[in-house]
């Protein structure tokens, strides 16, 4: 027995022990005894050692036949050197070759001077497995010797090897996974398989194992091979704010792909890598990375990108363009005294989000208090003061900051008192007094003529003529005895004759209208 030195599945190396496999069976039977064959397998460039069985006490010589001819005596051929009989008779070969395959039988002579044979053994020469090969593509090969192929494409597997006088080939894949499973087999030199659409479940390590089909030794050689694969989504960049308002935490992450992908961050205009002190790495082999910043290496309108790998070849990034906040909202506001007042402001522009706060005349932040009523739906900043006073009244402040940079908006708070509210109800009520009063002139105006009518006054132009002439009291006697009497009346009042004295029209008219009129008078005073 003697030492091979052959790989398992896994590609190490492994010591066997060559075992030459005899198998015994006995011949048809003579008529004069019984004979022994033996089978005997050695291999190529080994020694091999033939036995004589049974040999009898009283031989005085023995030799060597192969397939009938006889091939060595005790007495050493030059021809065939590296045959030799040893001193038990046995057939000694040394370096085999493929013309020591044969069967072999031993011949002892007898003291009578006959030979007689004592042993047929067939002796099998096997080579191999050697210069066994195998391939896999398309693959691409790393450091370590590992290769990997891409998810989903199709790659092609072929493994070779040489024996004799006969092999056996294998595909075995090795699984952490999985139990091992054959992939394919064959007894040709060569043997192929294929797999299309390859997935993350078909890696493994995949050995290639050749065996002899009469020495029945077994070579393996193995090739661990992986499934690459990239994201299938973008990265996706986001923020946290830190501790303090200048600083930032930049967060890049991209999952989903084996392996992981090298993330980077920097600026777009500049191309170097951003970062926040010499602890913090901005390119790493990790499904996230996250850089500290701060406003002193940010600018305002700048764009920040994350760019990823993948070993597949595949790359995809994201980006945002930095801004300052810039509050808006009205600036000036007007609250009665002892009423509620509520500030507020917008934010929208700022990026990464600005921290808003309010702040009072002093500059100091203003917290929740019962006077105090701070709430915040973003992008909405509200503040609520409860019962306003006069002393509430100044500037109010928005004050947004990023870590770009503060901005604040300023608000104005106007506080009006009671008195003021009634003054102003008193200014109210008496311009709707001018106003209606306008109202009625112009309409008592533009009705003159019917108000007129209504009233009688039409009648004046007919009577404008005649005058009523009263006496005074002191000549009361004097009139009485010019004026006529009337019969007194039943009741006993006595009734004074009034004179009516009739204005001629001509005092009003044209004089052709007066000496008509005279005459008419004239006929009166006649009839």
């Amino acid at each position: 027995m003697e030492n091979i030195v052959s790989h398992n599945m896994m590609g190490q190396p492994v010591t066997l022990m060559r075992i030459f496999t005899i198998v015994l069976y006995l011949s048809h039977p003579t008529d004069s005894e019984e004979q022994v064959q033996q089978f005997v397998i050695g291999e190529k460039g080994q020694n091999a050692t033939l036995q004589c069985k049974d040999l009898p006490v009283d031989a005085l010589s023995v030799r060597w036949a192969k397939n009938g001819v006889m091939v060595v005596t005790q007495n050493p051929s030059e021809l065939l050197a590296h045959l030799s009989i040893g001193n038990n008779g046995s057939l000694q070969i040394t370096e085999l070759q493929y013309i020591d395959e044969g069967l072999y039988y031993c011949e002892t002579k007898t003291p009578d001077g006959s030979w007689r044979n004592q042993s047929k053994i067939q002796l099998q020469i096997t080579d191999g497995p050697t210069n066994i090969s195998l391939n896999i593509k398309p693959a691409t090969p790393l450091k370590n010797g590992t290769l990997f192929v891409k998810r989903s494409s199709s790659v092609f597997f072929n493994c070779s090897s040489e024996a004799y006088p006969s092999q056996n080939l294998a595909w075995i894949v090795e699984d952490a996974a999985q139990d091992n499973r054959d992939r394919a087999s064959g007894s040709k030199s060569s043997l192929e398989f294929s797999i299309s659409n390859i997935l993350p479940s078909d890696q493994g390590i995949y050995t290639c194992a050749s065996q002899n089909t009469f020495s029945m030794r077994t070579v393996n050689k193995s090739q661990e091979l992986l499934v690459y694969y990239a994201p299938e989504s973008h990265p996706v960049c986001s923020w946290e704010l830190g501790k303090e308002p200048s600083d930032v935490l930049f967060i890049c992450s991209w999952y989903g792909g084996y392996p992981v992908p090298t993330l980077d961050w920097h600026e777009v205009l500049e191309e170097t890598v951003i970062a926040k002190g010499p602890m913090v790495n901005t390119s790493q082999e990790t499904e996230r990375l996250d850089v500290h910043v701060n406003r002193f290496i940010l600018h305002d309108g700048e764009e920040v990108k994350c760019v990823g790998h993948h070993l597949t070849g595949v790359e995809s990034s994201c980006s945002f363009n930095l801004k300052m906040p810039y509050p808006l909202g009205s600036p000036l506001v007007t609250a009665l005294e002892g009423s509620a007042v509520t500030l507020s402001c917008t934010e929208t522009e700022s990026l990464p989000p600005a921290k808003t706060v309010w702040k009072h005349k002093d500059n100091k932040v203003i917290n929740n208090t019962s006077k105090y009523i701070i709430s915040e739906s973003k992008p909405t900043y509200t503040l609520t003061i409860v019962n306003v006073t006069k002393a509430d009244e100044g500037i109010f402040y928005c004050y947004s900051e990023n870590p770009l940079g503060a901005r604040e908006l300023e608000l104005y708070l106007t506080v009006k008192t009671s008195a003021g509210r009634g003054a102003a109800v008193g200014v109210l009520v008496s311009v709707l007094i001018v106003i209606i009063g306008i109202i009625l002139s112009v309409t008592l105006y533009s009705k003159r003529d019917r108000i007129c009518i209504g009233l009688g006054f039409s009648n004046l132009d007919d009577n404008r003529g005649d005058v009523l002439s009263l006496v005074d009291s002191d000549e009361e006697e004097i009139f009485h005895d010019a004026v006529p009497q009337l019969p007194p009346l039943t009741n006993g009042n006595a009734t004074t004759l009034v004179d009516i004295h009739s204005i001629p029209s001509c005092d009003f008219k044209d004089n052709s209208d007066c000496t008509e009129d005279t005459d008419q008078t004239q006929q009166h005073q006649t009839e």
